[in-house]
């Protein structure tokens, strides 16, 4: 069952997906990054390796044993920008896609982010031509730049990365 504090007000089929895994340590099974196997272990302890119990959350939706989502919170220690954090990786499984589970995710990150680390503003940096920007703008997201062509995906296929911002205040 979910964590009442990772719901909002009016709390959606895909909030009582969200896990308690709030905090490092605490989820003892994490998705793996697609690939062939010796790949995703690599980039599986690569990520892992980057999280620091003081500085990071990874934060998880789980439907009975399975994992339908997750998502990477971090922030930086350093003081000028010690007051915001920055979101990587949110992440659904295909099968769950559309029912809410990436939004049930950003609203418990959001909560972590303000009540746990005491954040004041949320960065991110997303692919363009997605869709990602309605995405996030319906949960409160506002686009502040773009890096054009930053990202090439193959030689014919160059996006621009999309900078937002959440206000936390």
């Amino acid at each position: 069952m979910a964590d009442r504090s990772y719901r909002s007000r009016s709390p959606t089929p895909a909030d009582r997906l969200l896990d308690r895994g709030r905090q490092l340590g605490r989820r003892r099974r994490v998705p793996l990054p697609a690939g062939p196997r010796r790949r995703r272990r690599a980039r599986h302890g690569q990520l892992l390796g980057r999280l620091h119990p003081q500085h990071s959350r990874l934060i998880t939706a789980g439907l009975g044993d399975g994992l339908a989502g997750w998502v990477v919170l971090s922030r930086d220690p350093y003081r000028l920008v010690e007051h915001w954090g920055t979101v990587h990786h949110l992440q659904t499984h295909p099968e769950f896609r559309g029912r809410g589970v990436g939004s049930a995710l950003m609203r418990g990150l959001r909560n972590i982010a303000r009540d746990e680390l005491g954040l004041e503003q949320l960065h991110l940096a997303a692919r363009g031509e997605e869709g990602l920007e309605s995405f996030y703008s319906r949960l409160g997201w506002r686009e502040v730049g773009r890096w054009p062509g930053a990202l090439r995906l193959a030689p014919d296929d160059t996006r621009d990365e999309v900078l937002m911002l959440l206000d936390l205040l």
